[in-house]
């Protein structure tokens, strides 16, 4: 056994590009009347609407916040970056204000180890997600902002485009087709063109139920897609596919969909929560299982299926088996869920 972190450097920079919402998480702990003035729940999970906007600028003045580069791929590359253990080895493009919280967001991922080229919205306030923390739960209000500005005019300036080109693995999530879809598309071609993984994520189950078109416009690029359960199953529906089919036989159909380059087979890598994640490659699925943890270790969920990704892309952009990444996936799973939010302690501790 050998720790991954010996292998660092075999990778050079710029090796993994990615693509999505850049979020300041600003996280605090408040009193439940702080919840209930805005008219949220305890475990609430909302978009901001116009009566939540004060809470992020009350966060930062009245309570002590904390900031954290958020976002779902950023959350995923910084913990790919934190388990390789070399600065810069990610590449990560979105969109941000031009103000205090982007400054903050720069730093934050640059301290990550991710070198981050953010397109800059000159009228859009940077995407912010405040993280209401009272007792053991926690609300989200998520507020995308300039996040939603992002345009492939960024990806086509001569430095970003170099950027994308050198890379040799590229992620997007799905949450990025609410954003722009060209941008996506462009990505996919450059891999496609140059014969190098493109991964996906499902992302959430509204991602089928209202972005299937640009969704399945992709898919023919996609090599490897990830998802759990309720998004799996939220495709199949989607997709009219039979409502008794379990996790193992929607995994097929997923591979199975149209795909450009046959010399690659699409696979599809599912979570399931506690219970064993499924690779599935042809008409065959692996089950690898979950370290189940007991209750009083578990602090947060939010950010394990990020986390997994990261985890998985920390051993894949290394050469690494699909055993070994899958069980890297799930090590990092296990410590975010540890810790608030999508947050990391110490250093890694995966071995092979």
């Amino acid at each position: 056994m050998c720790d991954t972190k010996s292998n660092s450097s075999n990778v050079r920079e710029g090796i993994l590009v990615g693509c999505g919402n850049p979020l300041l998480d600003i996280s605090a702990t408040v009193p439940m009347h702080f919840l209930e003035r805005y008219g949220m729940k305890e475990d609430d999970a909302i978009l901001a609407e116009e009566r939540h906007m004060p809470i992020y600028r009350e966060l930062a003045e009245d309570y002590q916040a904390e900031y954290l580069a958020g976002g779902s791929v950023q959350n995923s590359l910084r913990i790919a970056q934190w388990i390789i253990g070399q600065p810069n080895v990610a590449v990560f493009f979105g969109c941000v204000g031009k103000d205090k919280f982007a400054d903050i967001l720069r730093e934050k991922a640059r301290a990550a180890g991710v070198d981050a080229h953010y397109q800059v919205s000159e009228d859009t306030p940077t995407g912010t997600c405040a993280v209401l923390i009272t007792g053991t739960h926690r609300s989200l209000c998520a507020n995308l902002a300039a996040a939603n500005k992002f345009t492939i005019d960024h990806l086509e300036e001569p430095e970003n485009r170099h950027r994308i080109e050198n890379a040799l693995y590229y992620y997007i999530s799905g949450f990025f087709l609410t954003v722009n879809p060209p941008s996506i598309m462009r990505v996919a071609a450059t891999a496609h063109a140059k014969q190098r993984p493109f991964l996906m994520n499902l992302s959430a189950p509204f991602i089928s139920q209202y972005f299937m078109t640009p969704l399945l416009d992709v898919m023919p690029y996609v090599d490897i897609i990830f998802g759990n359960e309720a998004e799996a199953h939220a495709f199949a529906t989607a997709q009219g596919w039979p409502a008794d089919n379990d996790l193992r036989e929607i995994g097929k159909r997923l591979v199975a969909l149209n795909k450009l380059n046959t010399g690659r087979p699409r696979i599809a890598i599912l979570t399931q929560g506690c219970d064993p994640v499924l690779l599935i490659q042809h008409d065959s699925v692996q089950e690898f299982p979950v370290t189940r943890l007991t209750v009083d270790e578990i602090v947060d969920t939010n950010g394990a299926g990020d986390a997994f990704v990261g985890g998985f892309l920390s051993q894949f952009v290394q050469g690494k088996s699909l055993d070994v990444c899958i069980r890297c996936g799930n090590y990092a799973a296990g410590h975010i869920i540890k810790n608030p939010g999508c947050t990391y302690s110490g250093s890694p501790e995966f071995v092979e």
